[in-house]
């Protein structure tokens, strides 16, 4: 535990310098499996002791990967495209396990699944000898989970709900549930996961409001998670919601993940008029918690009302929606 990530790397290569590629059926005699891994360095087809190309056809992506395949097309991998053309191949292996039982692939993929596509994508467009280069790894599930949040953590072109809800996964799955215990082996902060996951905690009637989901950021699950707790503010935001959607599908607007975050903030914020010209704003218990007024003058003016019962995450949105409204 002690190691962080680099002993944990360290710990996943022992032993693998002198381990066998091929698990050969029992019936198979040594000499047989090892000729087989002489005739396919031979040809090319081993690089190192444990990186290969393979037929990307067989492989499959892990079942907890972090990939929305959904939004992998030309597009989103027209990088990795165009640097695979210029080099003529693929020159960062991907990560992998190796399958048993299994007729139809021979590999797992835990971490390079937009290679992956990118390379099949390449066969089926006039490019057919392209082949997946792979480093296959022997590890656990919770292992492998570790091995593609080492690998991808830095990547910026995975957005955060598709490693929010990866973390997710996999806090249910390996850590029961318990966000110090992740945090502890992932060595990130519990502030930092906890943020994250806020965004795939969102409910699903706020998250289907935004035209794409890789829009949904810390930063707005940030503005919007305090306030979905409250059954009155959150029955606003889907009310605000539908009338957001309803302009995407017959108007053709559609707008940024921080403009929704807007749009569903503001109808929170129950407005009345009060002594002196100030406005109200409500906590989401009904009670005043903020009151400001705006001049041409003196700008916009706010007073915190004691005792509202709001919580500081629920004043700090509220203010935030009077600085951007």
């Amino acid at each position: 535990m002690a190691k962080g990530n680099r002993g944990f790397g360290s710990s996943l290569t022992e032993g693998l310098e002198d381990a066998e590629l091929d698990t050969s059926a029992p019936s198979e005699s040594i000499m047989a499996s090892r000729s087989q891994t002489l005739a396919r360095l031979a040809s090319g087809k081993v690089v190192t002791d444990r990186t290969e190309w393979v037929d990307p056809a067989r492989c499959r992506p892990w079942r907890l990967h972090n990939r929305d395949i959904d939004h992998l097309d030309e597009e989103s991998c027209r990088d990795l495209i165009d640097a695979f053309l210029s080099a003529k191949k693929q020159r960062i292996p991907a990560i992998v396990r190796r399958l048993t039982n299994d007729p139809d692939y021979d590999y797992e993929i835990i971490a390079g699944v937009r290679r992956w596509w990118t390379v099949q994508w390449l066969r089926t467009h006039h490019h057919p000898e392209y082949e997946y280069l792979v480093t296959i790894q022997h590890v656990s599930d919770e292992e492998a989970f570790r091995v593609s949040d080492i690998e991808n953590r830095s990547r910026k072109d995975i957005s955060d709900w598709e490693r929010a809800n990866e973390y997710m996964r996999a806090l249910d799955e390996f850590y029961d549930g318990s966000q110090s215990e992740m945090a502890e082996h992932l060595k990130i902060s519990r502030s930092w996961l906890s943020r994250l996951l806020d965004v795939a905690r969102l409910p699903e009637e706020i998250v289907a409001v935004f035209a794409d989901t890789h829009d949904i950021t810390v930063r707005v699950a940030r503005d919007i998670k305090p306030l979905t707790g409250d059954p009155r503010a959150l029955a606003l935001m889907v009310e605000e919601g539908r009338g957001v959607c309803a302009e995407r599908t017959d108007l053709g607007v559609k707008l940024s993940g921080p403009e929704v975050a807007k749009r569903l903030i503001a109808a929170t914020v129950a407005k009345t008029k009060s002594g002196g010209g100030e406005l109200v704003v409500k906590a989401g218990n009904g009670k005043p918690m903020l009151r400001y007024a705006r001049s041409a003058r003196s700008g916009l003016t706010l007073k915190i009302v004691p005792r509202s019962g709001a919580s500081t995450d629920e004043l700090l949105g509220a203010i935030r929606g009077l600085i951007e409204g």
